[in-house]
């Protein structure tokens, strides 16, 4: 074997870890983030569990891919490890699914159905059609992922095919054997599986590898089996190193993943060479082939999630023992409610911004009942409500401080065209949402001073804040609506009732000079009212400034003027017919 043959082999390697990276990548931009998100519904079903690891990973092509997640999801709180478990299990045996898409190569036959299953064969088809599809994406995302998934695919196939021929030669090779031949020990070629493994963090690379000297027909099975053992341990290591600063919680999860392999691991190889002793297996001296090698990986896999499934309890076990809790650390059973913005999960940006999406949902709501307190003052005071609105408020600029460096850092990931067009949406609305809350402390500092001050206000006037109070809470639960289930028309109708409320802004405040002009109202309680009724208009521009934000960015435009203008003039008549039923419905009462 010469030096060009080493560097086609290199090569080889390079484009195989390439096309697997682009597909696995492209895979997760497809399913927008669905995979994960049915990662985190998870029930305490542990055969739902599995099936759904298994699945996830057949698709994104990766357990340790897999198992971070589920380490982040575990450190946020999501899910317990009880669910976890399960999860891991399920991963183990869908990392599989590559090893038997790789056994293609060891097709062998004239007849032309056969032949056209040869990954020479259709993978020049598949990446013809990929880069038909990448080039004439013109901005479809889709069309582009697809693409790159056949791209990545027919990449992956054929760096597996240069491995496969770059190392044919070293069939004769009598060094090679020898080299070979150490590792028919078991503990030897344990150890290379669990190290080659370690440090390409893949088991589907790993195993990929062994198939492609497989190819040469000097790889036994003895040799073969020891490696595809260790490269189960192996790839614990990338969840290990994921769960290093996370909570205890995280790192049992990962340590369950290591458990789950080891101890399979170590019982399966202690069983097969006992019993090897007294029956010698002939096939282990037979050269292992690539489809021999897929057997194997999901014979033991599949094993040993049947083996652990009734024991899954003891893994919880084993890992709470591994890593016990502390007395000064049981808070953690209550996971800050910001964790859930876990760093791991920026590997898979779909899911990133899904998790964002779901927090500023959260950061709304609270901004909304922040509200409904603040007006419930002015009705009837009370002291622990006025305390809740402002720890209230604070909850809710935690929430934009810690969604600010969350998105920024989103920002810089490879986002698919929907995942982009929700970012630029999260990053308009958080300020908006916590100015609401924001507007609601001021609300309940005027309360406060009224109840202070024992400031009265007149009948008509409450009468009149009670109409106007209703309808600025109805158009942020509106908003709120409207954001969180994505729903344009419920936006669109926003912007008519900001007019609306515009309108009784001013006309509250004419009653009001009339009546302070006619010494009905004093003028401490007309300034109280005027600060509210500021207020209230402010939280209404900025739910419009929410709607019209949605708006805007699906429909790829940011000039909100612009948007105004456009729905006046283009609309005037729905936009007038808006206003009208929203006036009648928030009319004020006869004047006092």
């Amino acid at each position: 074997m010469d030096i060009f043959a080493v560097l086609t082999l290199i090569g080889g390697l390079a484009l195989f870890l390439f096309g697997m990276d682009v597909m696995g990548d492209s895979l997760v931009k497809v399913s927008g983030g669905k995979l994960d998100r049915v990662l985190e519904r998870l029930t305490s079903n542990r055969l739902k569990g599995v099936l759904l690891g298994l699945g996830v990973t057949a698709v994104i092509q990766s357990s340790s891919a897999t198992t971070v997640m589920v380490v982040g999801f575990v450190n946020s709180g999501i899910m317990k490890l009880t669910q976890a478990v399960g999860v891991i299990m399920g991963a183990n045996i869908g990392t599989t699914v590559t090893s038997w898409l790789l056994s293609l190569t060891g097709i062998e036959g004239g007849n032309l159905l056969l032949s056209m299953l040869k990954p020479s064969s259709f993978s020049p088809i598949l990446a013809a059609i990929g880069i038909i599809l990448t080039m004439t994406s013109r901005g479809n995302a889709l069309r582009k992922d697809v693409g790159h998934i056949l791209l990545g695919f027919a990449v992956l196939m054929f760096g597996m095919e240069t491995m496969s021929g770059a190392v044919e030669p070293l069939a004769e090779n009598e060094q090679f054997t020898s080299i070979l031949t150490r590792f028919s020990n078991p503990i030897l070629g344990l150890l290379a599986g669990t190290v080659l493994t370690a440090v390409i963090q893949s088991s589907s690379a790993s195993v990929g590898i062994l198939q492609a000297l497989c190819a040469t027909g000097a790889v036994p099975f003895s040799v073969a089996i020891p490696i595809i053992m260790g490269q189960n341990i192996g790839t614990c290591v990338t969840a290990l190193i994921s769960a290093v600063g996370a909570s205890r919680n995280a790192k049992r999860a990962s340590m369950m993943h290591l458990y789950f392999n080891l101890i399979g691991t170590i019982v399966f190889m202690i069983v097969f060479y006992s019993v090897n002793q007294f029956v010698d297996f002939a096939f282990l001296d037979q050269p292992a082939s690539a489809m021999g090698i897929a057997v194997v990986h999901s014979l033991f896999n599949i094993a040993c999630c049947a083996a652990w499934f009734p024991f899954a309890n003891v893994l919880v076990k084993l890992a709470t023992l591994t890593i016990p809790e502390r007395k000064e650390e049981r808070a953690e059973n209550v996971p800050d409610e910001l964790a859930v913005l876990d760093a791991r999960f920026l590997e898979k940006p779909s899911f990133a911004v899904q998790i964002s999406r779901d927090t500023v949902i959260k950061m709304a709501e609270i901004s909304g009942d922040a509200l409904q307190l603040a007006t419930e003052l002015l009705q009837d005071y009370n002291e622990n409500k006025a305390k809740l609105v402002e720890s209230m408020e604070q909850r809710v600029d935690r929430y934009e401080d810690a969604l600010g460096t969350y998105l920024l850092k989103v920002s810089n990931l490879d986002l698919s065209q929907n995942d982009s067009r929700m970012l630029s949406i999260l990053l308009h609305c958080i300020n908006d949402f916590e100015r609401i809350s924001d507007h609601a402390v001021n609300i309940r500092d005027s309360a406060v001073e009224m109840h202070e001050k024992d400031i009265s206000i007149t009948s008509g006037g409450m009468e009149e804040m009670a109409v106007y109070s209703k309808a600025v809470q109805d158009i942020v639960q509106q908003t709120i609506q409207a954001f969180r289930t994505g729903d344009l028309t419920l936006a669109r109708q926003v912007e008519p009732f900001e007019e609306v409320i515009d309108g009784l802004s001013i006309e509250m405040k004419q009653r009001h000079i009339t009546r302070l002009r006619k010494g009905r109202c004093t003028m401490e309680a007309g300034l109280m009212l005027e600060d509210v009724i500021t207020n209230y208009e402010r939280v209404s521009d900025h739910c419009s400034n929410v709607a019209v934000c949605m708006l805007q960015i699906n429909e790829d435009g940011f000039d909100t003027h612009e948007y105004l203008e456009l729905a006046a003039e283009e609309d005037s008549a729905w936009f007038r017919e808006q206003c009208i039923s929203l006036k009648n419905k928030y009319e004020l009462p006869e004047k006092k």
